[in-house]
């Protein structure tokens, strides 16, 4: 019994992976479909979006057997809890990629980007793939190092998010009403997105560590404990 109880741990750590894997390919072809107006690309990404659903509810039907069944206590409990609420974040981030491929069609044949920002959403949704990545070598690995990398790509994007707001608000902003709402609610998603990434991130560290507040100088000090030893001179 023993045995089966470890191996479905094991499952839903395959499965977040498998979940963020899909993920990162629906952020990658929404971000992509954004920048060129690719209507089809677009399409694909909001057909796609019930597959990540349909996964996120397989996890969370796994995970609530595990506690009816197994009764996990300590570590194991921590992971089939975490696995609920990170289940929900991915779930939540493929839906964020499914509203920017919404802004596409919505806009098509027309670009969704307004003039003036193509290179701040360009870069911005560069980031966001690179975010979506990292997080799943994170859940892969549970290397804890990759959760300051996460939170410097959050600080990129939060950076840049914050610039388009200026740019909407500014005195020499010529966009029409469209296109102030366009640019307002793509920079919102693709900030979000990280957010969620992030929130991720201090749930993995949180297996790690036991503790919900683990800082920056808590998660170093894990990663120098378990970091292979070297040897010097």
């Amino acid at each position: 019994m023993r045995e089966v109880f470890h191996q479905s741990l094991e499952d839903v750590q395959a499965r977040l992976v498998e979940i963020s894997e899909l993920v990162t390919v629906a952020i990658e072809k929404a971000t992509r479909a954004f920048g060129s107006s690719d209507v089809t690309l677009a399409e694909e990404v909001i057909e796609e979006d019930q597959v990540i659903d349909d996964k996120a509810i397989a996890l969370d039907e796994l995970a609530i057997q595990i506690l009816a069944r197994q009764q996990p206590v300590a570590r194991d409990l921590r992971i089939v809890v975490a696995a609920l609420r990170v289940s929900a974040s991915l779930e939540r981030m493929g839906d964020i990629a499914e509203h920017i491929a919404q802004l596409t069609r919505m806009r098509f044949p027309e670009r969704a980007i307004p003039k003036g920002l193509k290179s701040t959403f360009t870069k911005m949704g560069e980031l966001d793939v690179e975010v979506s990545r990292t997080l799943t070598e994170l859940l892969r690995n549970e290397d804890l190092s990759l959760v300051e990398t996460l939170r410097a790509l959050d600080d990129q994007l939060d950076d840049r998010h914050l610039a388009v707001f200026e740019k909407v608000l500014s005195e020499n902003w010529q966009g029409e009403a469209g296109a102030t709402v366009d640019a307002t609610l793509a920079s919102r998603y693709l900030e979000r997105f990280a957010d969620h990434a992030l929130s991720v991130a201090k749930k993995v560290a949180y297996l790690a560590t036991g503790d919900w507040t683990s800082d920056t100088d808590s998660i170093n000090a894990l990663v120098a404990e378990t970091a292979p030893a070297t040897d010097e001179g």
